[in-house]
């Protein structure tokens, strides 16, 4: 009874945070982890652990909740037929080996530079929220192959798996610059979470076994307590999200979201400069 009542308020945010990590993943094409990372890491002090653990813990098990939250979103637009599967295809083996070399970094960085890099990432992704119209611009009919294709999709695997995201606000981004509808290009972008979740939850997970000072019910850089709690809410939400996505204008609720993105930032440097 006394760990429920330590652990309760802990329990009931994660809970509530799953919600919104759900409903923002199936509405905008995200993975989840723009509100997953800042809620775990607000949150893991009541699990226990070492502090300077907490934001790789954090990005860790960020991925955990995304395998099942991109897949539940994934599987929700697909039956609505938007979901583009020669691009997850063809990007697939460029974005899962941008995901392992991020990975590798991740081992070598400290707590206090990876919540840098996730305030300095949050803070770019913010303006495609706030000023959602500048990433609607088409400049090709056809997605980036060769080359360009492999950099970018490298690009978005290293980048996404240094902030425990699912990549789909850059998904969008480059999908729609290449004449992708804005229904397709955020059903797509939920099959990128799926694909940059996997070995990053996988990676995580290696890199931190044996590490000491890990928060209750981690296995290596993944709180499987907190990602459950979690998980078991957003697939509730999940498929809201994705019938908001195609039956509401998104334009006001991107501002509010993009607020949201600078507020979580600012957190973020804050702590980064107080660790």
């Amino acid at each position: 009874m006394s760990l429920l009542i330590a652990w309760g308020p802990a329990i009931i945010a994660l809970l509530a945070a799953g919600l919104f990590a759900g409903f923002a993943a199936g509405l905008f094409g995200i993975g989840g982890g723009f509100v997953v990372v800042p809620a775990m890491i607000a949150l893991l002090p009541l699990l226990g652990g070492s502090h300077a653990e907490y934001t790789h813990v954090a990005i860790g098990t960020s991925f955990a909740t995304i395998v099942i939250t991109a897949l539940r979103s994934t599987l929700s637009h697909a039956k609505r037929g938007a979901v583009d599967f020669e691009i997850l295809k063809s990007w697939a083996p460029w974005i899962i080996g941008g995901v392992g070399i991020g990975v590798m970094l991740a081992r070598v960085l400290t707590g206090q530079a990876l919540s840098i890099i996730f305030a300095v990432g949050i803070t770019l992704m913010s303006i495609n929220f706030l000023v959602p119209k500048l990433a609607r611009r088409q400049v090709s009919d056809t997605m980036p192959t060769g080359v360009v294709r492999a950099g970018i999709a490298g690009s978005l695997g290293i980048f996404s798996s240094l902030l425990g995201i699912g990549g789909g606000t850059v998904a969008v981004i480059v999908m729609t610059l290449c004449g992708r509808s804005i229904h397709k290009a955020i059903a797509t972008a939920a099959g990128f979470g799926f694909i940059i979740a996997v070995p990053g939850t996988i990676g995580w997970m290696l890199i931190g076994l044996g590490k000491p000072g890990l928060p209750i019910g981690s296995i290596g850089y993944v709180n499987f307590l907190g990602a459950a709690i979690i998980t078991s809410m957003s697939i509730l939400t999940a498929p809201l999200g994705v019938a908001s996505a195609h039956a509401l204008p998104a334009e006001p609720l991107k501002r509010v979201f993009g607020v949201y993105l600078l507020f979580i930032a600012g957190v973020m440097f804050n702590r980064a400069m107080h660790m």
